[in-house]
């Protein structure tokens, strides 16, 4: 049902989100407030995202390419008990009147979710709560490690209502109904099991900073959104269930410019990461440090040379912007390095970055762009199954205003080691 064991390995399900309504909804003053950078247009962001999905869905079958909508109101259907439980909470969050719940309760699946999703019923006269735009971004809402899931605890509260809706998707959904019996939901928000510290440090963890290297490896970012404390408390129960040897805790600039690791770097084959040169390769303001199962500690300076030395010592380092400036700043901030693996070799990522297309051209890469690739699948001039060494460029003019990636468009449930 479930199996990630790498960064790369074939990709054969995955959980999307479409752009809904609600982004529509953000003005310039909400925008910060929400996470959001900017405004977009939406019907633009829509058509890019389409294109998006059609690219995963010709490659690992449409079937496989899950999205968060359509999870929510099959899980309404499958489990009315849930269901009113995630209505009280969010009622509850939201302070909304106890008389919302019954009206809520009433509703369709469709409508409940769509209200739900971007806060309003219908029309704009009818607004109970913001929207919640970052729910593109699926990374960060779960990430699965092997059979195991976790569902993340996001650091700003303008995410509370998409935490919410995952922990419903991984509850009451028939597809994940059975991980919870069988003890395979690690639920950060689960303040018993992850309590604040004496101190009054706080579990806070989002999935764009975890990465699943490999059967030995676990890599999660301390970030402008993951804490220190939240990964030494994921640590001991990942030790405790047997599911890693060794997690290494790279440790970012809390910026966010930066805000997780895989804006600054991300494998896309065996021995190919894309990556932002200061902080991965030179080490600027950032450093590993491995906590291994039997206690022991080691430090490395920079990613680099933890990946030489525990990793791969054949691993070739791109640069976004060819490693120069201005250009690997502008590059990394449109996510250059944010690219998501769709196996071994064959990459998506988005089409506004030139220099850093033209270091992946240097090692060895076609470039390929994703309305030029559906017309030939269309045209049966291309096998999907057959590319290969590839990097597949997504329109991103609206797509990249929101700060986020292909990777962190993607929440991958099962990929298969190549």
């Amino acid at each position: 049902m479930l199996n990630v064991n790498s960064e790369i390995g074939a990709l054969q399900k995955v959980i999307i989100h479409r752009p809904d309504d609600g982004i529509a909804r953000i003005s310039p003053k909400k925008a910060e407030e929400l996470l959001f950078d900017d405004i977009v247009h939406l019907p633009q962001m829509r058509e890019e995202h389409d294109i998006f999905r059609r690219v995963l869905q010709h490659i690992i079958g449409k079937e496989n390419v899950l999205d968060t909508q359509r999870l929510i109101e099959e899980g309404f259907e499958a489990s009315p008990d849930i269901k009113e439980e995630l209505i009280d909470k969010i009622v509850d969050y939201e302070e909304l009147p106890v008389s919302d719940k019954a009206f809520f309760m009433a509703l369709d699946g469709e409508s409940l979710t769509k209200l739900l999703i971007t806060g309003y019923y219908q029309d704009e006269d009818h607004i109970y709560f913001d929207p919640i735009p970052n729910f593109i971004f699926t990374r960060d809402i779960a990430v699965v490690i092997k059979d195991h899931i976790i569902i993340t605890k996001a650091a700003k509260s303008a995410r509370y209502r998409e935490n919410l809706l995952t922990r419903f998707i991984f509850y009451a959904h028939p597809y994940f109904k059975d991980l919870n019996k069988q003890g395979k939901i690690i639920n950060l928000n689960h303040l018993d099991k992850f309590p604040p510290s004496k101190k009054g440090e706080v579990v806070s963890m989002e999935g764009g900073d975890v990465m699943m290297l490999n059967d030995d490896f676990i890599l999660i970012g301390c970030s402008e959104r993951t804490t220190d404390y939240a990964i030494r408390s994921l640590k001991d129960v990942l030790f405790a269930k047997g599911l890693i040897s060794n997690i290494a805790q790279i440790n970012i600039p809390s910026d966010r410019t930066c805000m997780h690791i895989d804006t600054l770097f991300t494998l896309i084959d065996h021995n190919d990461m894309v990556c932002f040169k200061p902080t991965i390769f030179d080490g600027v303001s950032s450093n590993v440090r491995v906590f291994r199962k039997n206690g022991a500690e080691i430090v490395y300076d920079s990613v680099k040379n933890f990946f030489i030395h525990e990793i791969n010592p054949k691993i070739n380092f791109i640069f976004s912007g060819e490693g120069i400036t201005p250009y690997q700043e502008r590059e990394q901030w449109t996510d250059g390095c944010n690219l998501v693996a769709l196996k071994p070799g064959v990459a998506l990522t988005y089409d506004r970055n030139p220099k850093t297309e033209l270091a992946l051209r240097n090692a060895g890469y076609d470039i390929i762009h994703a309305r030029e690739l559906l017309q030939k699948i269309n045209e049966g001039l291309i096998d999907p199954a057959g590319i290969e060494k590839t990097i597949i460029t997504l329109p991103s003019n609206e797509l990249s205003r929101a700060r986020g990636g292909s990777h962190c468009m993607t929440c991958p449930l099962v990929r298969v080691s190549v």
